[in-house]
């Protein structure tokens, strides 16, 4: 009981950036459109959740975090729309311009710390997201201890999120025209659905949502912004949605995976069976395991069929 009362809260804490990203990708990827830089979009949506925590924390008091969030989706929406522009509008290949993300997204934030705060990281934050009960829910006997004390916000807010983007994708007539977009562009665009309009619109979710990931991960684990500060989970968001199969349920389970091996390393040490262990190896379990689950599944997982294929109206 202990061990759980441990272990879930930071599974859940170190997912909750992993499920927002992937989440993203699944948008992405569902209308057709690959997107690499969802680790550039991190470090966006990082960036400036901090840099905004940090410039009105006086101004906006506890609810600085929540609103930095809104800054992050806006700032990662903004940056993906130049992948949308390279990999839809001029038919670039998207993985090489979801690598021009990455580069330039880690280039052009640390140009601007180092311009701002004049050093190579920015401040702690003051107001950051901390660790709550939830009323009512934690008195529930053994689930109340393991779930919901001792945990955050952002983790039920991201699994929310995850059924949300379900209910959108499956179960409404915006997400049937961004399937269709991603599955056959051809077919969709005879029925009369923009198919650049519907992609540009997957990848600037994708971006929103990105940034919300970089923004969570910032303002309740690092709590400041450096060059190391998003270091492989834009990565690992990607390879949550490709092992959960291009589905936004199953890529917050595989998030929820990936999780628990961050927090593992994080952890590890403090759990009795993980004691001998030596750190190096607790700390580079998560990219194994992501490594392991990508050889393993991408294979087997399917992605849509127009998935990275460039349309041009008309052709046939």
């Amino acid at each position: 009981m202990q061990i759980l009362m441990i272990v879930v809260p930071s599974t859940l804490l170190w997912a909750a950036p992993l499920v927002f990203t992937s989440l993203g990708g699944v948008f992405s990827e569902r209308s057709g459109v690959v997107n690499i830089g969802l680790e550039g979009l991190m470090v966006i949506g990082a960036f400036s959740s901090i840099v905004f925590n940090l410039t009105f924390s006086d101004t906006f008091g506890s609810a600085t975090p929540w609103i930095a969030l809104l800054v992050a989706m806006a700032a990662g929406a903004i940056f993906s729309i130049l992948h949308a522009v390279a990999a839809i509008t001029f038919r670039a290949d998207h993985t090489v311009s979801g690598v021009a993300i990455n580069l330039l997204a880690v280039g052009l934030t640390m140009f601007l710390v180092k311009l701002i705060y004049d050093k190579g990281e920015t401040d702690i934050i003051k107001h950051s997201f901390g660790k709550v009960d939830i009323p009512v829910l934690k008195k529930i006997p053994y689930i109340g201890e393991i779930f919901f004390q001792n945990t955050y916000w952002t983790s039920f807010v991201a699994i929310i999120v995850a059924v949300i983007a379900w209910f959108f994708i499956y179960k409404t007539p915006f997400g049937l025209r961004l399937r269709s977009v991603g599955e056959h562009p051809m077919a969709a665009d005879t029925m009369g659905i923009n198919v650049t309009k519907m992609r540009y619109y997957g990848v600037i979710i994708s971006g929103a949502l990105g940034g919300i990931g970089g923004g969570v991960y910032a303002q309740s684990i690092s709590q400041n912004f450096n060059h190391a500060t998003i270091s492989g989970q834009g990565f690992m968001a990607l390879a949550a949605m490709i092992f959960g199969k291009w589905h936004p349920l199953g890529a917050m389970g595989a998030a929820l995976f990936f999780g628990f091996a961050q927090s593992i390393s994080i952890i590890g040490s403090s759990l009795p069976f993980l004691s001998n262990i030596p750190n190096v190896y607790l700390f580079i379990a998560p990219y194994v395991l992501t490594i392991l689950a990508l050889t393993g599944f991408i294979g087997r997982a399917e992605a849509p069929k127009a998935d990275g294929v460039h349309y041009i109206k008309g052709s046939r």
